[in-house]
């Protein structure tokens, strides 16, 4: 299949990064909440291997904030999804599946309480901002629903600790996962968190000061020469082995958050309020017919939009191949599926047909090991 450039406009906004990352040799770009995001730099399996090894730093100011304010916004987050924030405690991150009256998944965003009445929505690629502003009017909540202007960078990698020290001092070493506080940056404050769209460690560094941000960018490619420090985006081979869901790829409004995988943020018997809630143990007391699994398949090619058909020996449909690369790993392509409830046990063979070729594969758990 071949690829095609992404023609600008002004639908598709750029971000402050986007000249630099540019001269740096990004070579795709995918959309995200409508902004550019880098999704190559050169061979992705070269980034794959640099990124496990080494420290990137990412462009993801696609990744955009619903900032949620006022006296009512905590009841507004927590009506929002399903996961219990009755204890959440200001400086954290909390990974929260968002739903509707039916359960459908809207989005996984990660949410920051900065306080009691003030939240952002960290989003993965929805119009979350429509959907709380919805919420908000439906229930007359005093709130105040914006879009920040924040513009994230993340720094990314096993030696990502030791750069940012150099940066900003021993007191970030400190931070705990999913914690986030403010650093000083040349008399700027940044707010900086524990977290990132890899399992390979890092953080994210939430600019709000656009400026003072891209002296931030520029010095850690100059500091982190000494820790072969490149441009990266997120990994798709590294992604997919990890079993980091990626919304609108691998799941969707169609999927809700049992059958995606996020049981441990569903929060049914607590005495918290919140949209979906009774469709939603409705759901669990019937069993789900459908699950969020891995694949391997015994091809070294793929290239795919949209979803392919898993089937059986009897040509069958037992699940759907929503995301889908090569591992250097794995040495075959592996994926994220969708698998009906009678072939969820491991092993369970199938074929798929890519471009008029058929060939098979099995199923795994997640993450891929």
């Amino acid at each position: 299949m071949k690829n095609f450039s992404i023609a600008k406009s002004r639908r598709i906004r750029s971000t402050p990064y986007t000249s630099r990352i540019e001269k740096q040799g990004v070579t795709a770009y995918t959309s995200y909440n409508h902004m550019l995001l880098p999704a190559a730099f050169g061979s992705l399996e070269d980034s794959y291997h640099h990124l496990k090894q080494h420290v990137q730093v990412w462009d993801v100011a696609g990744e955009r904030q619903v900032e949620i304010t006022g006296k009512d916004s905590a009841k507004l987050v927590q009506l929002m999804t399903c996961r219990d924030l009755s204890k959440s405690k200001d400086g954290r991150c909390y990974y929260c599946p968002i739903i509707d009256d039916q359960a459908g998944l809207i989005n996984d965003p990660v949410i920051l309480r900065h306080n009691e009445e003030k939240w952002w929505i960290s989003i993965a690629d929805s119009d979350v901002i429509l959907f709380a502003k919805g919420l908000a009017i439906g229930n007359k909540f005093e709130v105040k629903i914006i879009e920040p202007n924040v513009d994230i960078m993340a720094v990314q990698g096993p030696k990502s600790f030791k750069l940012m020290e150099k940066i900003f001092g021993e007191q970030i070493t400190k931070l705990k996962f999913f914690g986030f506080d403010y650093y000083n940056f040349k008399g700027v404050k940044h707010l900086i968190a524990q977290s990132g769209w890899s399992k390979q460690g890092g953080y994210e560094i939430y600019v709000e000061n656009t400026n003072s941000g891209l002296e931030l960018y520029d010095c850690l490619f100059e500091i982190g020469k000494e820790f072969n420090v490149q441009p990266g985006c997120p990994n798709l081979i590294e992604r997919i082995e990890s079993g980091l869901i990626s919304y609108g790829n691998d799941v969707d409004n169609n999927d809700n958050p049992l059958e995606c995988g996020f049981d441990k943020f569903v929060n049914l018997d607590s005495d918290v309020k919140f949209l979906g809630k009774e469709k939603l143990k409705k759901i669990k007391s019937e069993g789900i017919n459908k699950k969020i699994m891995g694949v391997q398949i015994e091809t070294n090619k793929i290239n795919m939009t949209g979803s392919l058909d898993l089937k059986n020996e009897k040509n069958e449909k037992i699940g759907e191949l929503r995301s889908a690369c090569y591992s250097p790993k794995f040495k075959k392509v592996i994926g994220i599926a969708m698998m009906q409830k009678q072939f969820w046990n491991n092993s369970q063979s199938f074929k798929i047909d890519i471009n008029g070729d058929t060939f098979s594969g099995k199923v795994c758990d997640l993450p891929l090991s």
